[in-house]
This record gives C-alpha cells, sequence and structure tokens, in this order.
C-alpha cells in the first residue's frame, strides 16, 4: 500500500524549507518536493534533498553510551539518566546550583527550547544556560532591540524583497548558506532592483550583484558610517520620516559625519566613487532594505555595526515602511525560536527578560513557583564554556557541538575535558558527545513533531513522518525523566503539543505572543508570523497586558482585530509605530573602532571564516552524507594569488594558518576573489583544519558575540614529508 507523503520542514538553515517525506517500503524515507510553502516553493538545496540519509542506524546513535574505564560503553536508559541525575543532584549539593550548566542549539525545536529552559531554572535552580545561537545573531538581535523594541530577524516576509527598489546585502553568502533564498534576490534584479553586496570575499552571491564592496574584514561599522556621512553631505536624508518617527538623529548624525568618504576608504579599502554609486543605488528607489549576517555581526562590536547600518535604514526612511526596512538573516533553523523561549542565559519565554519583575511574576506564575525562586541572569555562551571545571563542574548539553563550533576551540575543549561531568543527548555521536560520560540518543526531524521559527518570525509545525529506531527517545522524554529523577513529578510533558500550549500561555502578552498560535493552525495556515496574541474567541491568557498592546501595535493592520476574531498574525512589523514605548525607532550614535586584534609583524594577515554550500554549522550531521562530503570533503585555506606567490605556495599544497591561540592546516586554495590581505577557512571540520582553533573569543559588549570574522594569523608552508 503507497503510503501518504507527510509535508513537513528541513532540518538545516533557517529558511525551512518545505518538503515531504515518504515511507518507502523497502525501508528509509523519500524527500521529495513541496510546492505549496512560500519560502522555497519546492526549491531543495543538497542539504536538505539528503537530509533523511541521517535518520540511517548506520550513522546515528541509537542506545544510550556511559564511560567506564575511559571509554564510552553502550547501556539501557534507565542507567544512564540515573546516571545523569545523581550527578547533578551530588554537583549541585557540594558546589550549589550554579556550579550545574546547561547549554543548549538553535536547531531544537520550540518545546524542547523552551522545557530546557525551563528546566535549567525550575528543576536544577542554574543560572548558568545559554545556547549556539548566542553566536548566531545575538549582535543583530541586540542592535534591533535598541532601534526598534523589538528584534525579530525579518520584520517582513522574503517575498517583499523581490518588489523593493535597492537592497544591501551585508557579510551574507546565501547562495551557499541558503541556496533556495536566492531567487528572491534574482527577481529582485529581473523587476528592475539592484542588489549591492558587501564581502570581503566575491562568493557565489557576490557575482549576482550589481555592486560589490570589499571591505577589509572588521571594518562593516566604518563603511555604514561613510555611507551615513554621503547620504547626509548629499542632501539624501528623509527630515519629515526623521522627525516624525525617529529620536537621537543630532547625536547619531554628528557621529557619522566624523567618518568622510577618504578616511573610510583608508579603513576599509574601499574607494570613494564605491561608496558614492552605493548611496546612489540605495537612496534613489522609492524602497529600499538593508539585510546583515554574520560577517558584520560575529564582530566584537557587532551590536554598534548593526546599529550603524538601522542608522542608514532611518535616515533615509527605510524602516516601518512597506517594502523598505532592516532585517537581519538568521542562521540555525530554529536560532529566532531558540531564544524567544528562554534557552537564553538573560531571557524567559516570550522574548521577556529575565530581570524584569512583571515578567518573572508572569512565567513563575505559568510554572506554578515563587517568581524569588527564578535564579537571575547567567553567563554568555562562550564565558559559559569557558568557566566549565572551575566555577560550573557539570553540564547537561543538548544538540550543539562545541569542540569544532566555538571561538578559541582547543581551549573549549580542554574546558569541557576538565568538566566533573558532562552529559550530552544529540542524534549523532558528535566531536562534543565523545568527550561526554554519557551520551543520550534523542529523536530528530522526522521523527518527532514540534514547532519552530524561520527568519521571518513565521512559526511553523514540522510533523512526525518516522518512527524512530528502538531505544531511542526524544530531548522532551529525557528532560522528563531528569525531572522526575531529580524530585520534579509535574510540570514537564513528552507531548509536544501539551508543551506548546504552555509555551502559549508563558509567551503570552510577551514581545514574541505566540498565544494565539495553535497545531491546527499551522497547519492550516502553512505557519503564523508572530506576534500572534489571540486565539479564536479571545481566549489568549495574556496578563502583561501593555506588553500585550506594544507588541501587537508594533504591527500592521493585524492589530486591529477584535478579541472575537482568530488574529492573523503579523507578517509586517512597524508599519504604524516601533515597539518603544513612544513608538519611534532610536538613532544610536556609535563610532568606528578597531578590531579586538589587528595585524601586526607577528601576525600579519586577517583570517575570515565562513560556510560552504555542502556542509552544514560543525559538520557533525552532513559530514555523515556522502553526497556531501564528495562536494566538500575538507577544510582548506583560501588565498590570493599575490599572497601565494609571496609564500612560494602552490594551489592544493597543505598551508599552517596560526594564530595567538594555535594552529589549523588546510590545503591551499588559490583565487582572485579573496582579498590579498586576508584568508578565508571554512569552520565545518574537526582535527588539525578545525578553523576555530584560531578565532578569537572577543566579546561585543552588548551582545556578547565573540569575533569569529576577524584576527590576526600568518600563513606557513608545510613541509611534506615524502611518502608520509
Amino acid at each position: 500500500m503507497e503510503k501518504t507523503p507527510t509535508p513537513t520542514h528541513c532540518p538545516y538553515c533557517a529558511l525551512q524549507c518545505g518538503m515531504n517525506i515518504t515511507p518507502l517500503p523497502q525501508g528509509g524515507v523519500e524527500v521529495t518536493e513541496r510546492a505549496d510553502f512560500p519560502v522555497n516553493r519546492g526549491a531543495l538545496c543538497g542539504k536538505g534533498r539528503t537530509a533523511a540519509e541521517v535518520l540511517s542506524p548506520a550513522v546515528r546513535l541509537t542506545t544510550p553510551l556511559v564511560r567506564e574505564g575511559g571509554r564510552l560503553v553502550e547501556a539501557d536508559w534507565p542507567e544512564a539518566l540515573d546516571r545523569i541525575a545523581g550527578r547533578l543532584a551530588a554537583t549541585r549539593e557540594r558546589y550549589g546550583p550554579d556550579a550545574l550548566g546547561v547549554f543548549g542549539g538553535g536547531g531544537l525545536t520550540n518545546e524542547k527550547a523552551y522545557t530546557l529552559g525551563k528546566f535549567a531554572r525550575v528543576v536544577l535552580g542554574t543560572s548558568q544556560i545559554d545556547y549556539n545561537g548566542r553566536f548566531c545573531m545575538s549582535s543583530a538581535a541586540a542592535a534591533g532591540t535598541r532601534a526598534f523594541g523589538l528584534d525579530r530577524g525579518l520584520p517582513f516576509p522574503l517575498e517583499d524583497i523581490p518588489r523593493t527598489g535597492c537592497v544591501i546585502l551585508v557579510g551574507s553568502n546565501l547562495a551557499e548558506t541558503m541556496p533556495p533564498s536566492l531567487r528572491f534576490f534574482t527577481e529582485l534584479r529581473e523587476n528592475g532592483g539592484t542588489l549591492i553586496v558587501v564581502d570581503p570575499r566575491r562568493t557565489r552571491t557576490a557575482e549576482q550583484a550589481d555592486l560589490h564592496l570589499a571591505p577589509r574584514p572588521g571594518t562593516d561599522l566604518a563603511l555604514a558610517l561613510g555611507l551615513l556621512h554621503l547620504v547626509v553631505a548629499e542632501g539624501r536624508t528623509d527630515e519629515e520620516y526623521i522627525r516624525e518617527r525617529t529620536t537621537g538623529w543630532e547625536e547619531a548624525r554628528a557621529a557619522a559625519m566624523a567618518h568622510w568618504p577618504e578616511y573610510v576608504e583608508r579603513i576599509t579599502g574601499v574607494p570613494v566613487p564605491l561608496l558614492r554609486e552605493a548611496v546612489r543605488m540605495f537612496c534613489e528607489p522609492e524602497a529600499a532594505m538593508v539585510l546583515t549576517a554574520r560577517g558584520p555581526e560575529q564582530q566584537s562590536k557587532g551590536t554598534d555595526t548593526v546599529g550603524a547600518w538601522i542608522n542608514l535604514c532611518l535616515a533615509t526612511g527605510r524602516a516601518g515602511r512597506p517594502l523598505s526596512g532592516y532585517g537581519c538573516l538568521t542562521g540555525q533553523g530554529n536560532g529566532q525560536g531558540g531564544r524567544e523561549h528562554g534557552q537564553k542565559a538573560d531571557q524567559l519565554p516570550g522574548y521577556r527578560k529575565l530581570d524584569d519583575p512583571a515578567a518573572r511574576r508572569h512565567v513563575a506564575g505559568v510554572w506554578g513557583v515563587d517568581p524569588d525562586s527564578l535564579p537571575g541572569p547567567g553567563r554568555s555562551a562562550y564565558e559559559l564554556l569557558d568557566a566549565l571545571g572551575t566555577d560550573v563542574r557539570a553540564l547537561l548539553l543538548m544538540g550543539s557541538n562545541p569542540v569544532v563550533s566555538a571561538p578559541r576551540a582547543a581551549h573549549v575543549e580542554e574546558r569541557l575535558r576538565s568538566l566533573d561531568f558532562l552529559a550530552v543527548a544529540d542524534v549523532v555521536l558528535s566531536e562534543t558527545a565523545e568527550l561526554a560520560d554519557v551520551v543520550l540518543p534523542v529523536t530528530q526531524w522526522a521523527e518527532e513533531t514540534g514547532t519552530t521559527t524561520s527568519l521571518e518570525g513565521r512559526v511553523l509545525l514540522r510533523r512526525r513522518a518516522v518512527a524512530p529506531p528502538p531505544g531511542v527517545h526524544s530531548d522532551l522524554h529525557v528532560l522528563h525523566e531528569l525531572a522526575a529523577r531529580l524530585g520534579v513529578e509535574k510540570g514537564f510533558p513528552t507531548d509536544p503539543e501539551e508543551v506548546f500550549a504552555e509555551l502559549r500561555r508563558a509567551s503570552a502578552g510577551g514581545p514574541a505572543d505566540y498565544s494565539g498560535i495553535t497545531y491546527r493552525r499551522l497547519t492550516e495556515e502553512n505557519g503564523v508570523f508572530w506576534p500572534c496574541p489571540e486565539e479564536p474567541g479571545g481566549t489568549s491568557g495574556a496578563q502583561d497586558g501593555d506588553a500585550a498592546s506594544s507588541a501587537v501595535s508594533a504591527g500592521s493592520a493585524a492589530h486591529d482585530a477584535s478579541p472575537s476574531v482568530r488574529h492573523p498574525g503579523t507578517p509586517r512589523l512597524f508599519l504604524d509605530r516601533f515597539a518603544t514605548p513612544d513608538g519611534r525607532a532610536r538613532f544610536v550614535a556609535v563610532a568606528h573602532r578597531a578590531t579586538a586584534e589587528e595585524p601586526d609583524a607577528e601576525y600579519p594577515l586577517l583570517l575570515t571564516t565562513g560556510r560552504v554550500v555542502s556542509q552544514y554549522q560543525s559538520g557533525a550531521q552532513t559530514r555523515r552524507v556522502a553526497e556531501l562530503n564528495a562536494a566538500a570533503p575538507g577544510p582548506f585555506v583560501e588565498l590570493h594569488p599575490r599572497l601565494a606567490a609571496r609564500l612560494g605556495a602552490a594551489d592544493g599544497e597543505p598551508l599552517a594558518v596560526v594564530s595567538r591561540r594555535g594552529r589549523a592546516v588546510a590545503p591551499a586554495r588559490i583565487t582572485d576573489t579573496i582579498r590579498p590581505d586576508t584568508v578565508f577557512m571554512p569552520f565545518h571540520w574537526p582535527g588539525e583544519g578545525r578553523a576555530n582553533t584560531l578565532t578569537n573569543p572577543a566579546l561585543d559588549p552588548t551582545s556578547r558575540m565573540p569575533e569569529f570574522k576577524s584576527c590576526a594569523v600568518r600563513v606557513e608552508r608545510v613541509e611534506v614529508v615524502p611518502g608520509s
């Protein structure tokens, strides 16, 4: 009998492309295109097409593992769970609750992220929880909240991009990181719009641009300020908009005027004529957008850098208007929802702040605990990892692989090894799981139901299509069992829809209000954009009335819905007002400053890192897929021919890249698509080619984002011993 396809979504990036999953009679599943989902309209990249291969028991974990005599051996679930609960309890008893750490992932569903945050604060009583999404878009989130009063990756749907007049795409190679999204930019140009790409490399995305600006890594802040200087000098500001919809312009303008074009050219390497051309292209159309990604965000000044690009939008009246605005291209599959609902060190569900007394009262009421029992904000992701083995003695880690993905990765690996106890729940035996005392095999995307929130702020339903292998349980099951063993018998259900119902109540009235969203609506409507504060009948359960009002009024006509009418969700934010107390956007005065580590005589070059199309994040899953490995088998060092000639390096020969933190070795890839003062390495691989051995953990003072995108290095040839 033929099986009916299950409509669901890809497990990888934040596009969350629609796909169908069909079990095959001979075993395994088939992934097919799903044309009804508007983001990808049937297109899938290679990672999406091959996603089902990681479901195979041959490449994934299927039984718990415990460490005995220095090696991991198979165990049953009760033994593994008892061991975790016992060690967590003993550590808390001896050192206090903050000696327990929890580290989550941007690939966890909303239900799992919500439950993990609740588990940390209610069961463990620890403040020490953060997640790898801190390494994704935290700088953009901080800047967006500072300027607009609310952060949601894109404040408009992707479908608006082809209809605007110009897009400045800063630090994104979406042709490789999110291939199905490239069609929106192709359609933009077909419709007469223009694309400006800002990137130190002439990437596949930059090749599609009408104008490519190639600044020196770490100088995006100066570039944005230089463009704003020219906007002012050429009389291209929208004075009426500035007067009616913003505050702080005088200070921001004065700061920008200190960055005259020739000065910016010296800093960035971008010629003045190209600066002027970018301003003309951006300002002449009626509508325009700025979209940022990890390039400007993963810097020790990432929040101010994004703030400078937002200032450019505000000064030209390009925010909170149709087909205009600033947006961030979220990277991880649920990077948006993962922080909205409690994995982040300083946040409670609904994007509430942990140090807000009203937020604590509301969430504690939903959880049935005393607000005073909730711990305060804890360490950010890198600071938490850096504290392992000293202040934090035991760690529960779900859905992350910091041995490969964290900055200064050799140090992070050393910190993980120094723990008294490490428990990891994951789909595969990642490099981090290999260090654990207990490893739990958990379900993945096609084996479980749950919601994610895409880069558009669209909440989506992933549906269970196949049963997991025997002996594999969900993360919700893990947290339920651990909570019970640690004395909390209720409040940790294993049914994702039951968890989502509680999440809706916890988020009600918060900035990220999901209270009007149900599984049924997600099925019927192909996703719902938050904020969505009312369910049918007006029984959303919102308790913080002012917050709910502010979040909804940040949208478009959606806030006109009466309490008895189903709220339609909010595809487009800020069309009426911004989510600030006075409804105005905030300019923030910022100034260029150097990266945390500039080149010098010993380390004369800059390293920047990024992705390739056939691998994803730390590669823990994609490196197990033969087709993807064939396309991208390992790391490389990309460098300009002039630098290669100076070194005497040939294409394909091994090169060592050395920073103050370590040494990585990978084959040379010589190309004129990169600046001569810059080298590039992808970060998907462990071992001697691990790019994050080199990267700098210098943190942005606001977002606590590490400076992945720029550090000082030198490059050396590696002598190859014959026969080795």
